[in-house]
């Protein structure tokens, strides 16, 4: 074996999780110009993603939040049952205040912006890999207050905050404009258990009638993408 195949079986294996082809490509070139670092495979959606971790074992999944047809923090529990070795990186443009804990309870190690300057998203996925846990500094304050105040993080949510993962799943899918029969099929759910999320999720928000629910989902959906993607 030649120095360079010694060094190339000494990098650690990222595979990126994005249904951007460009945020898939300038990943790749930022983590490929690293030594220490090779991005060892992609995938646009969850089932590809599932599949090829399965045979590619990377060290590290990087994971963005919103896929189409699918969500990020169910996927991050599929892959921490199916290849328990592989740590995951949330990568997301979506307010890291209502995501974090979640990212983190479905077993993510870690979860950094999208905004993020590139030596900031290196230093997330070194941290990750070396067994640490990666959160910004407005996060690790936050959860830090959270746990010296003593206040249980169910009875601090508000809004938007109080629907489970997959109550906001569907928000997020019904804010795109996607039918009931749509979601389903896109989760695999029965209309009957969608219909019923919904319910839930109108109760939570306080909201009277579906069309209200649409509206509002509408709104904060237009909120989320305003913050860039």
């Amino acid at each position: 074996m030649t120095a360079r195949d010694t060094q190339k079986t000494r990098k650690k294996r990222v595979f990126i999780v994005d249904d951007h082809p460009i945020v898939r490509n300038g990943l790749s070139l930022l983590i490929n110009q690293e030594d220490d670092l090779v991005v060892c495979g992609e995938a646009s959606n969850a089932e590809q993603a599932l599949s090829r971790i399965g045979r590619l074992r990377p060290h590290l999944a990087m994971v963005d939040i919103s896929l189409r047809g699918s969500n990020g923090i169910e996927l991050t529990k599929a892959i921490r049952a199916s290849a328990p070795r592989t740590a995951v990186l949330m990568l997301s443009m979506h307010d890291e205040s209502l995501y974090t804990e979640r990212a983190l309870r479905a077993g993510a190690r870690g979860y950094v912006m999208k905004q993020e300057p590139p030596e900031t998203v290196l230093e997330a996925i070194r941290e990750v890999l070396s067994g640490g846990l990666y959160l910004s500094g407005n996060m690790k304050s936050r959860m830090l207050r959270e746990l010296v105040d003593g206040v249980p993080f169910d009875e601090s949510k508000t809004g938007i905050e109080k629907l489970s993962d997959r109550e906001l799943e569907i928000y997020e899918l019904i804010g795109r404009g996607m039918p009931t029969r749509e979601i389903a099929a896109s989760l695999g759910l029965s209309v009957k258990t969608v219909d019923t999320h919904r319910e839930h999720i109108k109760q939570k928000l306080g909201l009277r009638n579906a069309t209200e629910l649409v509206h509002h989902a509408i709104r904060w959906m237009d909120g989320e993408m305003d913050g860039g993607d």
